[in-house]
């Protein structure tokens, strides 16, 4: 069997969740199945990978005009595989061109949805209309959709409610925690301005309106004194929400010591050493259909306190690897808070009864890991990704 995999997000070319799920689905199938990548973005050297880049005539487009052409690059080259797998809007219209045309089951894997980011709109203009067009297209027409948690096949069934839910399938995002494990190293620590001897809350996420960042930065003030923030954060979606943070962190600087904020992309060993040394690591979402940030996290034994929101309950147990934040959200798609006051005052109250006490919190890490390493194995994943593949293909010969 033959499987093409088409993602925008591919190494060394990734910015977030969906990109991390692909590599590391890609490394666990291979040797079992037939698989061929089919990315975004500069030529690669990976055998049995292949790249494409925006056609030339497009380059003055609108970005989701050049995503559109990016995937017509890539539909021809599909012939001859069994199934197409493809990974967020930005490839889902490859797939479902090539499954019309090669007679070919898709599949599509669920890392987010569009009718639930219309923030999006921001950073797309008209191309968010053209994005949300193509994935309810490519959703409606896929053998199977993947949801990364049972959060997020609810989603899926609201937001496209025409599908049968049969096709809609719970195959769980995955971490690798032989990669991301607890690593100490005091000195890089001090040399990017963390001190390891105090405590910590720890954020790593891109700067976009569904990871909640405003929000914590304003939880933050009421921390204790001794407490550090450190924000891993870049990768803003627009300039208007990356100027909101920057004056957060400004206000925040000025009435606090240990505000650090690291812009640049980490390598994996200092991320894991930052988030190893974390008092706890804190997921402020307003939506996240999983959250593979958090089981980074846990892999490297932090604690983690996450919004009760989407697939982040079905990862952090409350009271075991971390602490759950209540949110009452607005049904308008846009996750937003209905009291966005309450929930800054709860994420800051949850937040300072973990760092308040180590012993708990270290605790909280311990099990963090250990679930992470029996419950969320890549190796499990693939196992049923590749017996998915076997039944679409079954059925659609």
């Amino acid at each position: 069997m033959r499987v093409d995999i088409v993602t925008k997000e591919y190494p060394p070319e990734i910015y977030g969740g969906a990109g991390v799920h692909v590599t590391e689905l890609v490394r666990a199938l291979r040797g079992a199945i037939e698989v061929q990548v089919r990315a975004f973005g500069a030529d690669r050297d990976e055998p049995d990978t292949t790249s494409y880049r925006v056609p030339t005539e497009l380059a003055a487009a609108n970005g989701a005009l050049q995503t559109l052409g990016t995937d017509l690059e890539i539909v021809g080259d599909v012939a001859g595989a069994d199934v197409v797998h493809s990974h967020t809007w930005y490839a889902n219209f490859a797939g479902h061109l090539a499954s019309l045309l090669h007679g070919i089951p898709h599949i599509v894997t669920a890392h987010s949805l569009e009718p639930l980011r219309p923030w999006k709109a921001e950073q797309l203009g008209g191309g968010y209309a053209v994005s949300s067009y193509i994935e309810k297209t490519a959703y409606e027409g896929a053998a199977a959709i993947v949801a990364v948690s049972e959060g997020m096949r609810g989603d899926i069934l609201r937001s496209y409610p025409s599908l049968d839910p049969d096709r809609v399938r719970v195959i769980y995002n995955g971490i690798d925690v032989r990669q991301w494990r607890p690593v100490r190293d005091d000195a890089f620590l001090r040399s990017s301005g963390i001190d390891p001897d105090r405590p910590s809350v720890v954020f790593v996420g891109r700067i976009t309106r569904q990871k909640g960042l405003p929000y914590l930065l304003r939880a933050a003030e009421a921390l204790p004194s001794d407490v550090q923030l450190i924000l891993c954060a870049g990768a803003p979606d627009t300039p208007q929400i990356m100027a909101e943070v920057e004056e957060l962190v400004r206000r925040l600087q000025s009435t606090r010591e240990g505000v650090v904020w690291i812009d640049r992309l980490l390598p994996r060993d200092e991320l894991c050493t930052i988030l190893a040394a974390a008092t706890t690591f804190v997921c402020p979402s307003v939506y996240e259909p999983l959250g593979i940030v958090n089981l980074e996290a846990m892999a490297c034994g932090a604690a983690v306190v996450g919004t009760a929101t989407g697939g982040i309950p079905e990862v952090v147990s409350d009271g075991v690897t971390g602490r759950l934040v209540p949110i009452d959200q607005v049904q308008d798609g846009t996750g937003t808070p209905i009291d966005p006051d309450a929930f800054v005052a709860d994420l800051a109250r949850v937040l300072t009864e973990v760092v308040s006490d180590p012993e708990r919190a270290r605790a909280y890490g311990e099990a963090g890991r250990r679930r992470a390493a029996e419950e969320f194995s890549w190796e499990a994943i693939a196992e049923q990704t590749a017996a998915l593949y076997r039944e679409v293909g079954a059925a659609g010969r």
